[in-house]
């Protein structure tokens, strides 16, 4: 038996996402995958994702939070229906809040753990908190608020859709 992660961005065809796109390659190409019931990346950066010399830029880590979280949000809708992400209907989301505490600095020298787990689903809304691990520390949580916006089984993939 292999111990094969599946990664959710595999599944999302034509995804040019600056964080999460397997589709930009010079995106920063975070892959996030199931243990259990929670997401995780691990994620290794580059010198020039620096903030301060060692310490990663903060727009940088917002944006792994954010893509990550997306992700989990579009895995956890297959997830709770018992289909194989990249099935039909597939689905897309985009990004409602994003609320971001920094603990303490976040080493850019080092491996980002994400772990992102769903607090809620209403409708097209789902709520995803996530922390994030520098050195096994700490350094930042976030409450991340994702709208389904694309339905491939939806009428009008073009159309609003409420929180």
């Amino acid at each position: 038996m292999t111990n094969q992660k599946i990664y959710f961005q595999d599944y999302m065809e034509g995804n040019v996402c600056f964080g999460c796109g397997k589709d930009n390659p010079e995106g920063l190409q975070i892959k996030s995958y199931w243990e259990e019931d929670e997401a995780v990346c691990i994620w290794n950066s580059k010198d020039k994702y620096h903030g301060w010399p060692s310490l990663m830029n903060g727009g940088i880590l917002a944006t792994l939070v954010d893509c990550h979280c997306m992700c989990t949000a579009m895995a956890h809708a297959y997830k709770i229906e018992g289909r194989a992400m990249g099935t039909e209907p597939t689905y897309k989301y985009a990004t409602g809040t994003l609320s971001i505490k920094y603990i303490r600095p976040t080493s850019n020298d080092h491996p980002v753990v994400l772990k992102a787990k769903v607090e809620d689903v209403k409708g097209r809304k789902t709520t995803v908190v996530c922390d994030v691990y520098s050195s096994d520390q700490k350094t930042a949580e976030a409450k991340v608020i994702a709208i389904r916006v694309f339905d491939s089984s939806a009428k009008n993939n073009n159309e609003r859709f409420d929180q």
